[in-house]
């Protein structure tokens, strides 16, 4: 019985764990600078970037791009700077993350 408790509780570990390492990557490259998951900072939150793409078979590649050269217009006229620091799977990894946010 422990150890099978011992594996759910492993198994639940390892299923929050993409989840989190995304929320600590887009810290991490300081992306929570201007952006949040809920609510609109200098950028939009999170959630309603999720909502605006939702169904698109491209916005994911389309994102990534966004996120290491920036881009305006989407959300408004403040520009989103270019993030040359991040690379292509991390990028990936992040809008995919973002993406999934509800």
């Amino acid at each position: 019985m422990k150890l099978f408790v011992a594996a759910a509780v492993a198994a639940g570990l390892l299923s929050t764990a993409p989840a989190f390492a995304s929320a600590e990557l887009a810290k991490a490259k300081n992306c929570m600078a201007c952006h949040a998951v809920d609510k609109k900072l200098v950028g939009p939150a999170y959630k309603d970037v999720a909502a605006k793409y939702a169904g698109q078979a491209d916005a994911a590649a389309k994102l990534a791009t966004k996120v290491q050269k920036g881009g305006v217009g989407a959300w408004g006229q403040i520009p989103m700077p270019p993030n040359p620091q991040v690379n292509d799977a991390d990028a990936k990894t992040l809008v995919a993350w973002i993406l999934s946010q509800k």
